[in-house]
């Protein structure tokens, strides 16, 4: 079955048929997902669905693009939220140079801090690295992320880069439906060069959309077209991909059932 390692079922693209989409994940071959958070006020949200979906687990964190409007009680209140019993992340949390870089110093603090709370609590990561790998990678050592691990979502990093992640971090890599853009020869690269052992699937649903469904919103059932481009580019079955990948998936967040 396929483990959709980061998704935003919360996310208002969905309101009108979500439902009926995640009813439909077993039959489609999803066995798994971790919906990942972005800000407080989608955490009650994300609860709530992981209470309805069995197959459905959540993470709570303040992604790099909220960090400045994260509020002096945030550690306290996802400190909290970390305690039902379905939450098995923090994140996404990260730094994003993108859009902007007015917000470093806010962005750094709020990263640094929120790996610090994760190693308390015995949770992983989930990492946000946009056009800040040098900075992020500085910061998950000094805050000693090894000892919580986790995972660099939809990695955009280079080939050079996966050792220091998966061997010097213990950390997870997930590649989603930018490894089948045309223009890919980066992240296929990179993919080709994470061990067995710390590689993930991922949508960023409802955003990532692989080909042959660009331009549309994306979901679960689409990780077929990653499981595919995965299986051709490290020369395994796709069921081998899905097998592998779930197993790394239910390790790192710790989901046995």
């Amino acid at each position: 079955m396929i483990f959709d390692t980061h998704a935003h079922y919360n996310d208002s693209r969905f309101d009108s048929d979500r439902d009926e989409l995640l009813s439909s994940m077993n039959a489609g071959g999803v066995g798994l997902i971790m919906n990942a958070c972005s800000n407080l006020d989608e955490i009650p949200d994300i609860i709530a669905m992981c209470e309805k979906y069995p197959f459905m687990y959540g993470a709570v964190g303040i992604h790099p693009e909220d960090a400045a409007g994260a509020g002096s009680d945030y550690l306290y209140r996802l400190r909290e939220y970390a305690k039902h019993p379905k939450i098995k992340a923090i994140g996404e949390i990260g730094l994003d140079y993108y859009w902007t870089t007015e917000t470093k110093a806010e962005q750094q603090r709020i990263l640094g801090e929120q790996v610090d709370l994760a190693r308390e609590l015995g949770l992983p990561v989930i990492i946000h690295d946009r056009e800040a790998h040098k900075d992020c990678l500085d910061i998950l050592r000094a805050h000693r992320a090894d000892e919580c691990g986790g995972v660099f979502h939809c990695y955009s990093g280079s080939a050079e880069m996966v050792r220091e992640i998966t061997d010097g971090l213990g950390m997870y890599i997930a590649f989603g439906g930018s490894l089948t853009f045309k223009n890919a020869k980066k992240p296929r690269e990179a993919a080709m060069a994470v061990p067995s052992d710390k590689l993930l699937i991922e949508t960023d649903c409802p955003y990532m959309t692989p080909v042959p469904y660009r331009g549309k919103r994306n979901s679960s059932l689409y990780l077929t077209e990653v499981v595919n481009m995965l299986a051709q580019l490290r020369g395994m079955a796709p069921e081998e991909i899905e097998r592998i990948t779930e197993e790394n998936g239910r390790r790192l967040f710790k989901i046995s059932a």
